[in-house]
């Protein structure tokens, strides 16, 4: 019964009427099949989470490439000396911030202070495990290690960090290195 009064209704009406109809009910079908796909599907507010993140990110580098292009190639210290390149404390920060390479010689040059990790180091075949490069905001400093895991003599594997205060880097026109680190 009520799809014959439907039928007549459709009839009675003209033409653009139904056909807007059809539009509107074309469009809520639509919207609302989105809105079901989206309840167990969605991750909307994490993607858009993550895409904000990586534009800061992104905005952070091209700032800090910036700041790196600035600087001249060689040494850079942030005391005084002859024939380096002295860093303002903002450049000292944005520097070790940046820094992600600690080079053998940097590594050799904090090894010569620590026994244990000279032996570690040689006895493995020169391995490092991590490196780290970060910036303690309560002492204002830069401080950099690594992280040697290996055995001596055969025994026990043991794994030792030698860390320290990077005195000075080295730029290279495309990227910065730790130079050398005073251990604690």
């Amino acid at each position: 019964m009520n799809i014959k009064y439907f039928s007549k209704l459709r009839e009675l009406l003209p033409e653009p009427v139904r056909q807007l109809g059809g539009l509107v009910s074309l469009t809520f079908v639509v919207i609302f099949s989105f809105a079901i796909l989206n309840i167990f599907f969605g991750q909307g507010d994490e993607l858009v989470e993550k895409m904000k993140k990586e534009e800061t990110r992104i905005a952070e580098a091209n700032k800090l490439s910036k700041i790196i292009s600035t600087l001249p190639t060689g040494i850079l210290t942030f005391y005084e000396g002859s024939g380096n390149y002295k860093l303002s404390k903002e450049q000292y920060e944005t520097v070790c911030k940046i820094t992600k390479i600690i080079p053998q010689r940097a590594v050799m040059g904090a090894n010569l202070i620590n026994f244990k990790a000279t032996q570690i180091y040689n006895a493995n075949g020169n391995q490092i495990a991590e490196t780290f490069v970060n910036w303690d905001k309560k002492e204002k400093k830069c401080i950099a290690g690594f992280v040697l895991i290996g055995s001596v003599n055969d025994g026990e594997k043991e794994k030792i960090t030698v860390s320290g205060e990077v005195l000075n880097f080295l730029s290279t026109g495309i990227d910065t290195r730790v130079y050398f680190i005073k251990n604690f």
